[in-house]
Formats: C-alpha cells, structure tokens, sequence
C-alpha cells in the first residue's frame, strides 16, 4: 500500500521509516529540494535524524501531486502553524473518504483551533480523519527502539486503520476516541517542557522539575476536562507519557529552547541555530486564550508565556509558582481529597 507522509522534518522521516520497514511504499515530501536529492540519492535525509539510514521503500518529492497521487493513507507531520495551508492545497488532490491522520503538536494561532480542527475545517470529513500522538522521540523511533503511541479518531474504523499501518514489532499503537483530549495533551506538554527547561537552566534541581511536571500534568487535566476531553487521557501516553518524556529528554526541543531562554536566548536565535520550531512557545500563548475562555487558571503556562513573550525575567519563575495562594492539591479537579463540593 502506499502512504503519503507531508513534511520531512525528523519526526516525519521516522514516522516514514516505520511504515517503509512495515512493508509500505512512501511518498515523503519535503520542501527543500536539497533533502528530496539526500533521501532519493543516498538514502538519509541530510538536514535531519541524518545518522539514519532509510529504506529503499522511501521516495521524497517536493511535490504535493505526486506524493498523493495512488496513496491509501496520509501522514501529515509539519509544524502546526503550516497545517492550514497544507489543508487548503490539498482541496482537489485528496478523496472525501481518503484517511488522514494528524501527527502535528500544537494549537492555531489565532483561530485557537487544534490540528484535526484545522484540516476538518479545510478538507471536511471528521470521520475520516485521526490524531497521533505520544512519547515518541523521533531519534529513538527511527531506530526501532521500542515505543507506545496512541491513535484517536472520532470513528472506531480510522482509529483501527491507523493502528494496523503503524503498529509494529517495536512500535506498539493504541486507539482512542478522544480526539480533544490527546491533541490538548500534545501540545500542553511542550509548554510544561520549556517551564522544565527554564528551571534547570537557572540552576534548580530535580525537586522544582518534578513539582513542574506534576502540577503541569494538573493544568493539563483542568484544561482538557473543561474542553470536554477524557481526565484518563492525561494518564495515558498522549499525556503523562508523552510529559515525561519531553521533560526529560535529552532529545526533547522544548527542553533544549528553555534552557536557551534561560541563558537568555530568544526565538529568533533558537530558529537560527537549530532550524527547528519550539511549538510550545507558540501554544503557551493559545492554551492562555482556551484556558481563559473556560475560566481555568494555567499558572505555569501563564509563567512561560511572561518569560518568552514579555520579557519576563527567567529567575522569577520558581517565586512567581511557589509565592502563589495556597490551596488545596487537587482544585479544579473534581475528587475526594479536594475539599470541594
């Protein structure tokens, strides 16, 4: 069968690998012409994971047309703020039931809109479509070391059609149906990585990481209860999983980015250096605009978002949590030890 994947980034590139080795023909397109000659050529992606080298089933092209044209299923795996014009150029190249799944992290700009979101309001036909998402390092996945993802669609049949194509004898794949909940998760974590990032980067330890982690994992629950997401999914892959990973990885972006903001870098300079995009310094701004549409309080996100954005001092962070009104552990959150109602 053949697999369109949209967008040749390291996680792209290894979300195409898995489906290469699982037997499938991939059409990989990239923008650079200098990536489609390093795959079609030599066989690695010279820009990224480039320590990697990729099956034979793997053919990249800069264009959108032949990538898609004969494929069964599509993979879009770009940064979340290129995902409405990727949906807008696919408007006459893609069938109305052509299965498509998401494996973007992130939140729109402006609209406040989640990936599925974007591409259902451009291409239509929520059913059809999926979302991917978990502890999933590209670096790792790439080269078959063992991993948990989980698929979620609003329809049981695309959920079970993502499961089969990815799932492998190393990547084992999980099906969801709360679509809401594992997109707020995936881009909640990334935002909670750059607090963790920030903190280590100013010299705190591993006791202000772990408070930052668990009390992200609460925000991460208020909000996703509150936009009518599943609390378990915060438990899950897409959730707790994919938090620790991305805090406390040596792979993880978003870590890297706030320990760059620590030392006092920017996002200009972090796009210059890595050619990479820190998508929770995009969400901590749109999670804000959510959080404050439901009334739910993102005290750490707030905090990013003062440190990145508005010139907030990155040492302020630990008093600006810390020095806040007690309470109780769990407010917000519905449950026994919570003293409400």
């Amino acid at each position: 069968m053949k697999a369109a994947v949209i967008g040749a980034g390291s996680w792209g590139t290894a979300l195409a690998q898995v489906l290469a080795l699982n037997g499938h023909n991939v059409s990989l397109w990239a923008r650079d012409a200098k990536v489609v000659r390093g795959i079609n050529e030599n066989g690695y992606n010279p820009r990224y994971v480039s320590n990697a080298l990729l099956s034979d089933n793997i053919v990249a092209t800069t264009s959108y047309s032949d990538a898609l044209r004969g494929a069964k299923a599509v993979v879009i795996v770009t940064p979340s703020k290129l995902l409405r014009g990727v949906g807008q150029a696919f408007c006459g190249l893609v069938a109305d039931d052509l299965p498509i799944i998401v494996c973007s992290k992130g939140v729109e700009g402006g609209s406040g809109l989640l990936p599925v979101e974007v591409f259902e309001a451009e291409l239509g036909g929520a059913d059809r479509l999926a979302v991917l998402s978990g502890p999933n390092h590209a670096e790792e996945v790439i080269r078959a070391i063992p991993a948990g993802t989980v698929v979620a669609s609003s329809s049981a049949e695309t959920a079970a059609f993502f499961q089969d194509l990815f799932a492998s004898d190393t990547f084992r794949v999980y099906t969801s149906s709360d679509v809401t909940g594992v997109e707020l998760c995936a881009a909640f974590k990334n935002v909670i990585a750059i607090a963790v990032g920030i903190a280590y980067g100013i010299g705190f330890g591993d006791n202000t990481a772990a408070m930052l982690m668990t009390r992200g994992l609460a925000e991460m629950n208020r909000l996703v209860c509150a936009c009518g997401g599943l609390p378990l999914t915060c438990l899950g892959l897409a959730g707790a999983g994919d938090l620790i990973a991305t805090c406390t990885s040596q792979h993880s972006r978003n870590r890297r980015f706030g320990e760059m903001i620590a030392r006092g870098g920017t996002m200009a300079s972090w796009e210059a250096e890595t050619s990479m995009v820190a998508e929770g310094a995009l969400a901590c701004k749109t999670l804000d605009v959510i959080a404050r549409a439901h009334a739910v309080e993102l005290p750490i996100t707030d905090a990013v978002r003062n440190v990145v954005w508005e010139g907030g001092d990155a040492r302020t962070l630990g008093s600006a949590l810390i020095n806040r009104p007690l309470t109780t552990e769990f407010y917000g959150i519905d449950g026994p030890a919570s003293f409400e109602g």
